[in-house]
């Protein structure tokens, strides 16, 4: 290895590490390229190990945006949080609990620079789903379940993170999430009236029989909680319009606490109806807790956590990914499994509710100009700072007002209108979407079977299209391609017919093949040469040499001569392999259609000719 061709690995590797490279004596070309080597592997396990060293060295003008952002982003964490786990049916502390720890965590260890984690609305309304059947909510034991899921779902994020399977988020379609987000979103809003109105109800087991309760009761509606809830609702609407950068939902907050505290509406010596109020919020950090179940437990949550590590990790990633798009950054899936992984353990081991990315906080914290995860690290510590000084003067905080903010955040998160375009534009993918919708409806509060669903009827449609693959009889198009027939009402050779198959020759679809050849020549019994153009086909298996095997047989008992048009090298291999080559003759494989057509042309007699 000449010294000359390697000068800009030498180069790299000096700036790497110019102590080490000063202690190589003597020098070799060999000796620098292992050194490199090395120090390239160390730096993959550090970055892998610990992806937040990779800030370094933080400029101040970067450091100041990323509390800025920070700041933001937690003055609208506050409380959401404390919203979402009256959601998901856990006393608000778990909430904001759920909003520093883990929020620092998967900054840390992410590899978004904006992702914001923590408590979200779609993943609360899961875990209400997951936990209802188990224990009652708002019980000790239906907290400590709350906790055990989030530990759950942290050893299941850290398979997917170990294992690398990170690709498994392509099983589950943007149509089908879409349909359960919007679903959900239609549960959560539901659910969220009773507060607003002030009513103290039972949610049944669907959405008409939870309306049909609501209607029934409203002659009990406390007039005071459904005007401040009304009148929070209506300020966070137009202030996201308008002032979409400013923490509407706390300034609300802070002004409904102040109000019924002053006005004694949450207290029942004062006035016949009180408005239901958030009560004590323990003051300090959060302690340590033990968040593993036993065996038993473990068994009866798993379920429930596998939907919520499936759905949550799917959310997660389309959220990095569509901010990764608008802020050019390269995304790592895995990477992002890890810092989830990591968070989802922090909270339960802080006795927080699980925890997923957030979309609406992800785009304020790209919006307000973060630079990278450290902005999460501020977030959370600004909630810490609230936990420690500001929790307990948020004892007479309306609930109604959480709910008000549960409702705006659900009206922004559901968009009908997609699910009509899914049908527009593929009837496959439009069905998938409008199923998972009904189903996560009906099926409701155990919403796993609606997504579950959802997914099955979109990987069962996936399969029917790889069995049933796009074959082509083909025609001479003007332009001198050759084009399908039926599509452009193209003239076909009715000697030398040419086919073509789109996507892989494989078991799934072999006899579907088979059947569409023999079709097409019952649609041109003259036929007497068929030509298959593999230029389409990037891959094929055992079942489709086999299946051409006997093709080849049967054309040939019919006076029909098979040849095959650009073969790819990879095709072309297990052709030899299966001894299919050996079979047909070298001499029916041709590089183009017209190579093909030339050859047969000339062995024909003089009077017959061809068309294409």
């Amino acid at each position: 290895m000449g010294l000359g061709r390697n000068r800009r690995l030498l180069e790299t590797c000096r700036w790497m590490d110019i102590e080490r490279w000063n202690r190589i004596d003597p020098p070799s070309a060999f000796t620098h390229y292992c050194v490199l080597n090395t120090m390239r592997a160390e730096r993959f396990m550090t970055k892998r190990l610990f992806p937040f060293l990779g800030w370094l060295p933080v400029s101040r003008k970067h450091l100041t945006a990323d509390v800025l952002a920070g700041l933001t982003v937690a003055l609208v964490l506050i409380p959401q949080a404390m919203a979402y786990a009256e959601l998901a049916g856990l006393p608000v502390w778990m909430g904001l609990y759920a909003a520093c720890i883990p929020v620092i965590l998967a900054g840390l260890w992410g590899s978004s620079n904006h992702l914001q984690t923590g408590p979200g609305a779609t993943m609360g309304l899961v875990t209400a789903s997951v936990l209802a059947p188990l224990a009652v909510a708002g019980t000790e034991a239906y907290a400590a379940l709350a906790i055990q899921l989030g530990f759950m779902v942290a050893v299941l994020w850290g398979l997917v993170a170990l294992f690398r399977l990170g690709f498994i988020i392509n099983y589950l379609s943007r149509p089908v999430i879409e349909g359960f987000i919007n679903a959900g979103g239609i549960l959560i809003a539901v659910s969220q009236l009773s507060k607003i109105l002030g009513l103290e109800l039972e949610h049944g087991s669907s959405v008409i029989g939870d309306l049909f309760g609501l209607f029934r009761h409203l002659g009990q509606v406390n007039w005071a909680s459904l005007g401040i809830g009304g009148v929070a609702l209506v300020l966070l609407l137009v202030g996201k319009r308008f002032l979409p950068r400013a923490p509407m939902a706390l300034a609300i907050a802070v002004l409904a606490t102040a109000m019924v505290y002053l006005l004694g509406l949450g207290d029942p010596d004062r006035v016949a109806t009180p408005v239901d109020i958030v009560g004590a919020i323990p003051a300090g950090l959060p302690a340590p807790v033990w968040p593993a179940p036993d065996f038993g437990t473990g068994l009866k949550l798993l379920p429930g956590a596998l939907v919520f590590a499936f759905v949550g990790f799917m959310e997660t990633c389309s959220v990095a990914r569509g901010i990764a798009a608008r802020s050019h950054q390269k995304l790592d899936v895995n990477q992002e499994a890890v810092g989830q992984a990591i968070a989802s353990l922090g909270s339960a081991l802080s006795g927080g509710q699980p925890v997923n990315g957030s979309f609406s906080r992800s785009a304020l914290n790209f919006a307000s100009g973060a630079r990278s995860g450290l902005a999460a690290v501020f977030t959370g510590l600004f909630v810490m700072v609230f936990l420690l000084f500001c929790a307990p003067l948020f004892h007479y905080l309306p609930k109604t007002v959480l709910a008000a903010i549960i409702i705006a955040a659900v009206i922004r998160l559901m968009n009908l209108r997609q699910l009509v375009a899914f049908m527009k534009v593929n009837k496959v993918d439009g069905t998938a979407a409008w199923v998972t919708f009904a189903a996560t409806l009906a099926f409701a509060p155990e919403l796993e079977k609606g997504i579950l669903l959802g997914a099955a009827v979109s990987i069962l449609a996936h399969l029917y299209k790889l069995m049933r693959p796009h074959v082509a009889v083909l025609g001479r198009h003007p332009d001198g391609a050759l084009r399908n027939a039926d599509l452009h009402h193209l003239e076909v050779d009715r000697l030398l017919l040419a086919i073509r198959l789109d996507g892989r020759l494989f078991f799934a679809n072999a006899a579907y093949f088979e059947e569409q050849v023999h079709a097409a020549l019952d649609r041109f019994p003259e036929a007497r040469h068929i030509a298959v153009i593999f230029t389409g086909i990037n891959e094929i298996d055992s079942s489709g040499t086999e299946m051409l095997k006997e093709l080849h047989g049967q054309l040939k008992l019919r006076g029909i001569k098979m040849v095959f048009v650009g073969v790819k090298n990879q095709v072309l291999s297990v052709m030899q392999a299966s001894g299919l080559e050996e079979l047909v003759g070298k001499e029916a494989f041709f590089g183009t259609f017209e190579n093909a057509r030339d050859d047969i042309h000339s062995r024909l007699p003089s009077d017959v000719t061809y068309a294409i």
